[in-house]
């Protein structure tokens, strides 16, 4: 399955029902009087987040989404039936924003939440309503209100609890096969990862779940390489693993270089808790080793952690490291919704 993170979707909800305009006409009965029904109401348009989807995949093939007109109304005072609605099925952790891209409408953040995105138009009224101790026989009934269009953006945030950010081939896609069960494509080659991916770490009977993005250079913010299109699915993270491969001669300024388009980037990841780590470290002897620990500690001004995914040395550490910050953070707090939202 490809993996499609943003999406534009056109949709209408429905127009609403025509009333009718009719008579009761009965034999023996000499005033029947009017009896036009009311027209229907037109389909909503809805949004939800259901489970088993983690990408946006299908609104690539579907573009345009358009909910059932009202039924209109018949004599008898006979009401037109309302239009079938139509939902949107989106993976949890999905923004809905308006056609500038710009404008948040809702977030989509728990599985089963529900939300109104365009309310279909009311039925018309028949002759029936009208009818008044002047005009005893109207012959006329007032159409369905037109649906409400607009052009929407759908855009996924994965959510995650811990988020891995480095340059590439910081051994990021490494770390996450060893520890989850995961299975990213790992080649000695930049830009490996061409898509978020993610997993669920265990430690200590406690599990949390792990993104991996594509890797940063200098100048990701103003789209070089990749680019920072998918810090968006680190958002959402309580705290970030940044990993620094043991193989770059200065680590320092290879740590920096990350630190600089996080805060480039803004959106609160540079706020974010962060755990640093020396990757890689079984390619260093004991002596390179303790010169580029140094060199990192001085980068980021805290002990930083030794790792090697390959050898398992300090997985656990870094784990339990990661699963403190992230219980200490999970508070439950439910989302604001209004009227529209429906769980």
């Amino acid at each position: 399955m490809k993996f499609l993170d943003q999406a534009k979707v056109y949709i209408r909800s429905g127009d609403g029902g025509a009333g009718s305009v009719s008579f009761r006409r009965e034999k023996f009965i000499e005033f029947g009087g009017p009896d036009g029904g009311d027209g229907g109401r037109g389909g909503d348009v809805w949004v939800e987040a259901v489970d088993g989807l983690n990408t946006l995949i299908d609104y690539r093939y579907q573009q345009h989404f358009k909910a059932k007109t009202g039924v209109h109304g018949m004599g008898r005072n006979r009401a037109g039936a309302k239009g079938a609605d139509v939902t949107l099925k989106v993976p949890a952790g999905t923004q809905i924003y308006a056609e500038d891209n710009e404008t948040l409408i809702c977030d989509l953040t728990v599985v089963g939440q529900r939300f109104l995105l365009a309310k279909g138009g009311n039925g018309g009224f028949g002759n029936q309503h009208f009818k008044s101790s002047t005009n005893q026989a109207p012959s006329r009934a007032n159409p369905g209100l037109p649906g409400v269009e607009m052009t929407i953006w759908l855009r996924l945030k994965l959510i995650a609890d811990a988020g891995l950010v480095g340059l590439p081939n910081a051994g990021k896609s490494t770390f996450l096969a060893a520890v989850t069960a995961a299975k990213p494509k790992i080649a000695d080659y930049p830009f490996t990862t061409l898509h978020p991916g993610l997993g669920v770490a265990r430690i200590d009977a406690r599990e949390f779940v792990i993104a991996d993005i594509p890797g940063l250079i200098e100048g990701a913010h103003e789209g070089v390489g990749i680019g920072d299109r998918f810090l968006g699915h680190v958002e959402r993270t309580r705290v970030l693993l940044h990993l620094v491969s043991a193989q770059e001669e200065n680590p320092g300024k290879a740590y920096k270089t990350v630190r600089g388009e996080l805060e480039a980037y803004a959106h609160g990841l540079a706020e974010k808790p962060e755990i640093v780590a020396l990757s890689q470290v079984d390619t260093l002897d004991a002596d390179a080793r303790k010169k580029k620990l140094a060199a990192l500690k001085r980068a980021c001004g805290s002990t930083p952690l030794a790792l090697s995914a390959v050898t398992r040395e300090g997985v656990e550490a870094v784990l339990r490291a990661l699963i403190s910050v992230v219980e200490e953070a999970r508070t439950g707090e439910t989302p604001v919704q209004d009227d529209r939202w429906v769980q």
